[in-house]
């Protein structure tokens, strides 16, 4: 990704984006750690305004459900009546719904109301292993599933749903997933969170057979916490998920529930490593849904240390040697240097470089609109700017004289959809690590690169002459140790949580920022 420094006028920032107004339609926990009461939590974390409607209400705590009861089917109808009657609604949660009657009331329901996003968690089998939704309700269940945009469950809902022996291993949870997908049409979230431990830590899956996705199947991996506190994950999960969906159709027109989910799961990973500090129950507690307020509030009373100047920027750089030098090891990096790189390669690159810019450009518009000083406002805003000027420009000269794929890749499509998802999340310390490898390791190979092409004599034949040269740019460098100066100080700033959440944000760019490079060879 290419970006020069001779920074144009400041542009003005975007607005900020419209609450979303999520609806969860569920049981109620008393316990406050599953049901609505978990809904309405993660809603609020992610920066919605949570509504509910009561399907059931339940007699549990963090040991088991000891008595359900469920209210006329027309009350629930009554009450999804008159929300939707007077507040406007971008998404809908459903969780625990109770028996056949009550599904068949939010079917009819949906078919009226038709909310832009709907999160199907088909609640059945609670964490402590509680029978949730009977078997007669079932058929009524299966019936409402199409009304789904995100299907939900837990690795026995699933076999439930599917009428199969549950997975035993990862493989066999993704094909179960691809089978809902398919007798559904609806996106399933395949969890691997209640297989085994070991290598393959705790992935999660999104698997789609009507292509909303760029690819059939899109594996999240993340690190599987050692707790038992795990009480109301599902439906903290989900409505999470719908809430941050919403927020990205708000602000970026259609959503993606790829950019949802790696903004949700980082979140939720850190909800269930913070989850010790609540300290609710004997039996499986609840997550802390508001762990990063918690902390942010904490750091600024000055609890806790903070690092150095300087540390944690070197910290992440470390984190990024091997992403480098994995750069340096690609067939596309060596033979751009030596000149011997086939043009369609090299066009396709930049194609996909001015389709990435376009999207960068919006990332650090907002970037300047929440940044916390006047300085940094400027510097976010003029880098947005001067990437479509950049993406212009190669339309201009080598695009325009060439035959190249046009068409946005799925390398590109996820590396934005990644940055997306991070200035959505309400942190701009995770948004500026997000954005920093395309500043930080670009400014780096090219360096090197140029170096090479200088030593090499700067022969006059070599193809992509101009290109290297404009690496030495080193009003770009000074560009790019502005923006680690800014990072540093972000998460100088920012609490334990989102310092984490900053380096994650950081490593799957980085990760991106391999692939980006690799994309031209696998595309030929």
């Amino acid at each position: 990704m290419t970006i020069t420094s001779s920074f144009l006028p400041c542009v003005p920032a975007p607005s900020a984006p419209r609450i979303p107004r999520v609806l969860a339609i569920a049981g109620s926990d008393p316990s406050g750690g599953a049901g609505i009461q978990a809904d309405l939590k993660s809603i609020a974390a992610h920066g919605g305004y949570g509504m509910a409607a009561i399907t059931a209400l339940t007699a549990q705590n963090t040991r088991g459900v000891s008595a359900v009861h469920v209210p006329p089917a027309a009350f629930l109808t009554a009450q999804l009546d008159a929300i939707s009657a007077d507040i406007g609604i971008d998404a809908v949660k459903i969780g625990m719904l109770g028996d056949t009657a009550v599904i068949d009331a939010v079917r009819s329901w949906l078919e009226k109301a038709r909310p832009a996003v709907v999160v199907l968690d088909p609640v059945m089998v609670a964490t402590s292993g509680d029978r949730l939704l009977q078997e007669p309700a079932e058929a009524a269940l299966q019936a409402l599933l199409p009304c789904a945009d995100l299907i939900t469950p837990n690795l026995a809902e699933l076999a439930i749903l599917l009428r199969e022996p549950a997975a035993g291993n990862w493989a066999e949870a993704l094909q179960q997933g691809k089978r809902l997908a398919a007798q559904t049409g609806a996106t399933v979230l395949v969890k691997g969170g209640h297989l085994d431990g070991g290598s393959a830590g705790c992935p999660d899956a999104l698997v789609n057979t009507g292509g909303l996705l760029a690819r059939d199947v899109v594996v999240v991996p993340g690190e599987r916490v050692p707790t038992r506190n795990s009480h109301g994950t599902g439906c903290s999960l989900s409505s999470a998920m719908a809430a941050v969906q919403a927020r990205i159709m708000g602000y970026h027109g259609p959503g993606d529930w790829e950019a949802a989910l790696r903004q949700v799961k980082p979140w939720l990973q850190e909800a269930l490593r913070a989850s010790a500090d609540l300290d609710v129950g004997a039996g499986n507690g609840p997550v802390h849904h508001f762990h990063h307020v918690q902390q942010h509030t904490q750091n600024h009373g000055r609890t806790g240390s903070v690092p150095a100047q300087g540390a944690f920027a070197a910290a992440l750089r470390d984190a990024a040697t091997a992403d480098l030098d994995a750069i340096y090891g690609l067939d596309f990096i060596r033979t751009l240097a030596d000149g011997s790189l086939p043009e369609k390669e090299f066009a396709y690159y930049l194609a996909q470089d001015a389709l990435y810019l376009n999207g960068y450009s919006r990332v650090l518009a907002r970037a300047a609109a929440i940044a916390p000083t006047e300085a940094e406002q400027l510097f976010w805003a003029r880098s947005a700017q001067n990437c479509l000027e950049v993406e212009s420009e190669l339309h201009r000269t080598w695009l325009s004289t060439r035959t190249a794929d046009v068409t946005l890749g799925p390398v590109t499509k996820s590396y934005v959809d990644h940055l997306l998802a991070a200035s959505v999340s309400g942190s701009y310390g995770v948004l500026v690590a997000a954005v920093l490898p395309c500043f930080w390791l670009y400014a780096e190979v090219g360096e090197t690169l140029h170096g090479q092409f200088l030593a090499a004599g700067s022969p006059d034949g070599h193809p992509y002459a101009v290109w290297l040269r404009t690496y030495a740019d080193e009003e770009f460098a000074a560009a790019a140790r502005q923006a680690v100066g800014y990072a540093d100080a972000a998460g100088r700033a920012a609490s334990a949580s989102e310092r984490q959440a900053m380096t994650v944000a950081f490593r799957q760019s980085a990760r991106y920022e391999v692939d980006f490079f690799d994309a031209p060879r696998l595309h030929a």
